[in-house]
């Protein structure tokens, strides 16, 4: 009951400057008024002090007596107080200071105006545009650059037939000395990702490298190596490397080639009789971006090239 009562009482925001204002006017006009009464009052006494009793008749101010001085300047601040109450107040108030207001906020709109026409013409809203999408796009590229150099790169590393020929029973079918130390060579320090079969053509665990070996049979075991059973598992446990490397087999190379960011491959510029083979590479999906070509010497039988994919 009584908060309703309260919110019929409220003035809006203008009413109450309108209210302001017209009690500021009536404080203004009534301390004129109580100056002119004093004023009149005053002038007064000083001219009775003056003619009727003769104080202060020898007080002169060039030839004029001071009472009459004293009159006129009391006259000159009434007049100020005047003109500030009925003159200024009227001309010069809240309007007048409206208006100029507006005055100079349409002439700097105006200069701004001009100064918008003289950016256009140097600076053209289709080149500025450009330009803007351009250092998104430029920023956006960073971003992805350092949010993949944060993330760690999964590599399938593998020597492959012309016909994508791994090996058959679990062996590889050709001899490759310089294969074999680069393999070393990019591997060392690293994860490596395998299948048990893999593993397990292995005489003993390669040196300064982590064994993950990912297998279907839950009580397998491998003395030296993580044992996993799914690619996914596989790369939780490698996350921490910065390049993981997945070397196979051919089944694990096939899972693994949704999450790899890189192929290593050693193309064996000859078809071989085999039993285990490495997927296709879409060429829409993957770029090659380096290659180098190695011919047959009087240790490699077969020629190859060691080629770079990377993820588009």
């Amino acid at each position: 009951m009584f908060s309703k009562k309260k919110e019929t009482l409220q003035i809006d925001p203008q009413q109450r400057e309108l209210y302001e204002h017209a009690r500021k006017r009536v404080i203004q006009k009534k301390r004129l008024f109580q100056h002119f009464i004093v004023f009149a009052v005053g002038s007064v006494f000083f001219a009775i002090l003056n003619l009727a009793f003769g104080y202060g008749k020898d007080i002169t101010f060039f030839g004029v007596s001071w009472s009459v001085v004293a009159i006129i300047c009391w006259f000159f601040l009434l007049a100020i107080h005047f003109c500030n109450v009925w003159l200024f107040s009227t001309f010069m108030g809240q309007e007048w200071s409206d208006r100029q207001m507006e005055r100079l906020i349409t002439k700097q709109k105006e200069e701004i105006a001009l100064i918008q026409k003289d950016v256009d013409l140097m600076y053209p809203k289709e080149e500025l545009i450009k330009k803007k999408e351009e250092f998104i796009k430029g920023k956006t590229s960073e971003i992805v650059g350092e949010l993949k150099a944060t993330k760690n790169m999964v590599t399938m590393i593998a020597a492959a037939g012309e016909n994508n020929a791994l090996g058959k029973d679990n062996d590889l079918v050709w001899h490759l000395p310089d294969d074999f130390k680069r393999f070393k060579s990019l591997t060392s320090g690293h994860n490596i990702i395998m299948g048990r079969k893999t593993f397990e053509t292995f005489p003993k665990l390669l040196p300064n490298r982590v064994h993950i070996v990912i297998t279907r049979n839950t009580s397998y075991q491998a003395e030296g190596a993580i044992v996993v059973h799914t690619i996914e598992d596989a790369l939780e446990v490698a996350k921490g490397d910065a390049q993981p490397f997945i070397i196979g087999g051919g089944e694990i190379y096939t899972m693994g080639m949704d999450h790899s960011d890189c192929i290593e491959l050693t193309r064996v510029h000859e078809s071989f009789d085999a039993d285990a083979f490495f997927p296709e590479i879409d060429t829409e999906i993957w770029k090659l971006e380096k290659e180098e070509f190695h011919d047959i010497d009087e240790k490699h039988k077969y020629p190859f090239t060691y080629l770079t994919y990377k993820r588009r």
